[in-house]
């Protein structure tokens, strides 16, 4: 159930970008690698305590809560999803 939230919760990211939010290249490359890190963690199903997926989700977080409090809200999301699943 938790993985299924959790790529519902890429796609809504997903969508997110798709329309084009004023992000810099930086910002934008940063939010791919981190969904290709969490889809990659989803393929291995290495459910192990490692934080650092989790830790630079919740930095990405704190980059766009006050400029893109939509992409924030679902990258909480998928913050909580992970420690859902003990990732």
């Amino acid at each position: 159930m938790a993985a299924r939230d959790l790529h519902e919760q890429l796609n809504t990211l997903r969508e997110q970008l798709e329309q084009n939010p004023p992000l810099s290249e930086a910002e934008r490359a940063n939010l791919q690698d981190l969904m290709q890190q969490i889809e990659l963690e989803l393929k291995l199903e290495n459910a192990t305590q490692d934080s650092s997926l989790a830790d630079g989700v919740n930095l990405a977080v704190e980059r766009f809560e006050l400029e893109h409090p939509a992409i924030a809200g679902t990258l909480r999301n998928i913050v909580q999803t992970l420690g859902n699943m003990g990732i």
